[in-house]
């Protein structure tokens, strides 16, 4: 969440931004996360549910199954590279379901900077052979990035008892 983090080399922000998606993606095979996503799905703002688990998941597997990046601004994917080995993986699956839909307006406050910022998840208009999916045109990286790692950490808080 530090104005320094992002004045960083594009590679560094950009590693550190990949383990945080694996990270967490690993964490959401632990079945109580689950339920949390599944609660989150029925109360809370349209979509945050899918946002926090499939959304999140999708970013990771593009990150980590197509190494070649350099940065966020780089990062895209189309179906036929997507589909490379064989169709109806994770990633294919997502942008089947999700191409098309309504962007997704979202909001962020920072305590310490006391500001609200306002962010939307966008999904491709379409998925095709010929079309690239940029990442950054999904969610960008600096408020798109700091929105994510909230809302992780979030859902992760739930498994963490205070007394």
């Amino acid at each position: 969440m530090s104005d320094d983090f992002w004045k960083k080399d594009a590679i560094y922000r950009f590693s550190k931004i990949k383990d945080g998606f694996a990270v967490y993606s690993e964490l959401l095979n632990y079945e109580p996360i689950q339920w949390v996503i599944n609660e989150i799905k029925k109360q809370r703002p349209p979509m945050e549910g899918e946002i926090g688990s499939e959304l999140f998941k999708f970013i990771r597997n593009i990150l980590s199954h197509f190494p070649f990046f350099d940065s966020w601004n780089e990062v895209w994917i189309n179906k036929s590279i997507t589909n490379w080995y064989r169709e109806g993986q994770s990633i294919d699956r997502f942008l089947t379901k999700y191409s098309g839909r309504e962007k997704i307006k979202y909001r962020f406050w920072e305590e310490k900077k006391k500001e609200m910022t306002y962010l939307s998840v966008k999904f491709p208009s379409k998925y095709s052979n010929e079309d690239r999916i940029y990442i950054k045109d999904m969610l960008n990286e600096k408020d798109g990035v700091k929105f994510s790692f909230i809302l992780m950490r979030k859902i992760m808080d739930t498994q963490v008892i205070t007394e």
